[in-house]
């Protein structure tokens, strides 16, 4: 069994090979408002799929997001990356993937294009995706499961820990992981009440006042007690008059979360956001651009106590290293589908366990990927359970969607990472 593609043995077990690569260009227009938001009025969601075929015909399917046009291009870089995994196993990826990933984001022909970010950075989230679904499904297990039978040494040799070392160093990795089980079996629980999730889609903003006010009703009737409004508007007014309906039909006791998808400039936010405040709202989200670490600082002293959530547009990890060490996020919304896969978003949450903040993803994904990672975080890193964000408009798309009930999504039992899309 030595021709390349074929099973081998290794250890007394046989592995099998990575046969071929695949991709897809899948693409999803929603319409009616949905998914709308003060930047992106017309959204097609839209995923670069890696797919691994091993020998036995088993897939391994790995999502990167995007809104439409230019989903073709990460998947022609996600093709040039996964060309390099066949004809070997996926427990040999696996077993060092965290150098594995450092040299594919430093292949010198695209690493110009990024680095860590971008296109190239979208299409190793696709990659690095599809490891993590192949892997745990030669196993036969959800990838929550994968995630806490793998023991501290396994877990950090999956990541790249490059340019966080004046922070979290691998020794460090290894304690944070190592601290945590013997008190796991206290955070288990969570694996039969499931995860609580939160509402996004009540407030999407081409939606006019009274859908909002009946999305807000339906909600809370599903069994959501948090929600959030999408803001931005041209006019001020708009915003506030829409987060006060928000609060009104929610009460005083559910979490009201604000997201103006980065469309303010800072003197804007530092305006707006102090009159937002009157309706206590649990976060305000990505409140000018992405990049400007000292912004969000200034505007986060200035509304404190309010929090300010970010991550949905941060492209990798060292980012989320200068916001945390700045100090101004309250929520660090790390997408697993944007930046560099499973590895990176799992090195954030290390980071972020290490700075005492939570992770509430963004769900590029909705939700399918991330309802196995904030299991980990929880009973693995000791993180906090806030919530998880749920979008419903693409569930008729999974062969295994998350199902949410009651407000809560419910334990995923099949093996992998819940992202195979139908045909």
């Amino acid at each position: 069994m030595s021709a390349a593609g074929r099973s081998w043995v290794t250890a007394g077990r046989f592995e099998l090979m990575i046969q071929n690569v695949t991709t897809r260009d899948a693409r999803y227009p929603i319409g009616h408002g949905h998914g709308s938001d003060a930047i992106h009025r017309d959204p097609v969601y839209s995923y670069a799929v890696t797919q691994l075929h091993d020998d036995t015909g088993r897939i391994g399917a790995g999502l990167a997001f995007t809104l439409g046009e230019g989903n073709q291009l990460v998947c022609e870089a996600a093709r040039f990356y996964a060309q390099r995994l066949v004809g070997k196993s996926i427990e040999e990826i696996m077993a060092d993937f965290g150098a594995l990933q450092h040299a594919m984001a430093d292949e010198q022909q695209f690493r110009w294009l990024g680095p860590h970010k971008g296109i190239v950075q979208l299409a190793l989230a696709s990659v690095t995706n599809a490891c993590w679904d192949l892997w745990a499904k030669s196993r036969g297990v959800p990838l929550w499961k994968l995630l806490l039978e793998l023991t501290p040494e396994q877990i950090v040799a999956t990541l790249d820990l490059s340019y966080l070392e004046d922070e979290l160093t691998t020794p460090l990795a290894l304690q944070i992981l190592r601290e945590h089980q013997a008190t796991r079996r206290s955070r288990e629980g969570i694996l039969k009440t499931g995860y609580p999730g939160y509402d996004t889609s009540v407030g999407w903003f081409n939606y006019d006042d009274e859908q909002v006010r009946e999305n807000c009703k339906r909600a809370l009737a599903a069994g959501f007690t948090a929600m959030k409004l999408k803001v931005g508007s041209r006019d001020p007014d708009r915003d506030l008059r829409r987060a006060h309906i928000v609060r009104e039909v929610a009460g005083d006791t559910a979490r009201v979360m604000v997201d103006a998808n980065q469309q303010w400039t800072l003197p804007q936010a530092l305006d707006i956001c102090q009159r937002l405040r009157a309706i206590d709202p649990f976060w305000i989200e990505e409140p000018t651009h992405p990049d400007d670490v000292l912004g969000h600082k200034t505007l986060a002293d200035a509304i404190a106590p309010t929090k300010l959530a970010l991550g949905e547009h941060v492209p990798n990890r060292v980012v989320f290293k200068n916001y945390l060490q700045a100090k101004c996020a309250g929520f660090i919304q790390v997408d697993a589908v944007r930046v560099a896969g499973v590895s990176e978003f799992l090195a954030v949450s290390l980071l972020c366990r290490k700075f005492g903040v939570p992770v509430v993803p963004h769900v590029g994904d909705m939700g399918q990927l991330h309802q196995h990672l904030v299991l980990f975080n929880h009973i693995a890193l000791g993180h906090e359970v806030v919530f998880l964000e749920h979008i419903p408009h693409l569930r008729e798309h999974f062969v295994n969607p998350c199902q949410v009930k009651g407000g809560v999504y419910v334990t995923p039992q099949e093996a992998g990472a819940s992202c195979d899309l139908k045909p």
